[in-house]
């Protein structure tokens, strides 16, 4: 990990308010315009290359081998740029990403 990069507990802005550039604080609710953009989401669990023809022979069962090990962080991208690092877990028998380590601006490493 980077010196520069944060890990979520030293994260810690006061709830509901946004220092501004002035240093007045702002809420939440001043943010309201953007509240309706759309954002894409991907957490990204590893990479494979293969041809068509293999991915054509794939079914339901099939075994893809990803080019990470098992318990390495997955990233998390917001609109195709790296954001985040985190774990899989599981949250009522449902699947979810904890993120583990924000990733500031030029410190991505895709």
């Amino acid at each position: 990990m980077a010196d520069d990069d944060l890990k979520l507990d030293e994260f810690s802005p006061e709830e509901g308010a946004l220092p501004d550039i002035a240093g007045e604080e702002k809420s939440a609710g001043d943010l309201a315009t953007v509240f309706d953009v759309p954002v894409a989401i991907s957490a990204v669990l590893g990479r494979s290359s293969m041809s068509v023809a293999q991915l054509l022979q794939l079914s339901q069962g099939s075994v893809l081998e990803l080019d990470r090990k098992v318990g390495e962080a997955i990233d998390i991208y917001v609109n195709n740029r790296l954001v985040a690092r985190g774990e899989v877990v599981i949250v009522d028998d449902r699947l979810g990403v904890t993120m583990t380590e924000i990733i500031k601006d030029g410190d991505a490493q895709a």
